[in-house]
């Protein structure tokens, strides 16, 4: 906006239209909105506290139920695919428990702006905050299944080794392509509605497709082509190091470049975009 002034008249404003400055109000907002995380950890706690009001359990039923079906799957498919407990139940654990906060993070990041419309309306609060606001959510809610895992790890009698902090850069690549999926498809959902149905559909025929129940030695020699799965990536960075001693160059190197190419998209789809959500949602 360009003040205008004469000696007469109140200022006027006008809009420079050849100098939108698109980047410049990405960035800002990105840079506003990470120094306001504080707020948007507030809403997501807001958020937990409202979704499970009145409950008795809280988040934890999501951890019974994560704990019913680990159990149950892991009976079940460690005959199946003819292997011990001991070695598949903590695989499984971990593979359940980040596969469920991928899909759930993925789910309702369609839905991050548009849930906040009341607020996108009214408040003029970065769009980070929203994205922020998302992700944190879900990952509080996450954080309520680790204890589950520390049990089957107790209970089969296993333990990571060092390496397993190498897990910590997994969760945090995770959650960067979360920031980003919030953003992307935020937007993307509040201009094209149907396209949660896709991304839920997709997401029903990723989990068959990765190696979430299944490991990836049962497909063979063909297990050089998974690596081109994104999610079977970032899974096993995080899977690698707790369960399996350890993770490739090879899966760090995919994760790097999916991570930045995903979040290179989801920026450059924000800087063109940003100025159209509130008349989007």
């Amino acid at each position: 906006m360009l003040p205008q002034t004469s000696p007469d008249a109140a200022p006027v404003y006008l809009r420079d239209a050849t100098d939108p400055r698109r980047l410049e109000r990405a960035i800002g907002d990105l840079r506003t909105g990470l120094i306001r995380w504080r707020l948007g950890a507030a809403l997501a706690r807001l958020d937990v506290r409202n979704r499970y009001r009145g409950s008795v359990l809280g988040p934890f039923w999501l951890t019974l139920s994560a704990a019913v079906m680990v159990t149950g799957l892991g009976f079940l498919y460690a005959v199946l695919f003819k292997m011990t407990l001991r070695d598949y139940l903590p695989w499984l654990a971990v593979s359940l428990m980040i596969w469920n906060t991928i899909n759930q993070i993925v789910t309702e990041s369609c839905t991050s702006l548009t849930s906040a419309e009341g607020i996108i309306r009214q408040l003029p609060l970065p769009y980070t905050v929203h994205a922020l606001r998302c992700v944190m959510r879900n990952l509080v809610v996450a954080a309520h299944s680790l204890p589950l895992i520390l049990v089957v790890f107790a209970v089969c009698g296993v333990m990571p080794g060092p390496e397993a902090f190498l897990a910590i850069l997994g969760l945090g690549l995770i959650t960067l392509n979360a920031f980003a999926a919030a953003l992307f498809l935020g937007m993307i959902c509040a201009r094209f509605r149907d396209i949660a149905q896709i991304v839920a559909s997709t997401l029903q025929f990723v989990f068959f497709v990765s190696p979430v129940i299944w490991k990836p030695q049962l497909l063979g020699d063909k297990a050089v082509w998974l690596p081109l799965n994104p999610i079977y990536v970032l899974m096993e960075t995080v899977r690698g190091p707790l369960v399996e001693g350890g993770t490739s160059a090879l899966i760090w190197a995919a994760a790097l470049f999916y991570t930045v190419a995903f979040c290179g998209l989801a920026f450059a789809f924000f800087v063109r975009f940003r100025g159209r959500i509130a008349f989007w949602v």
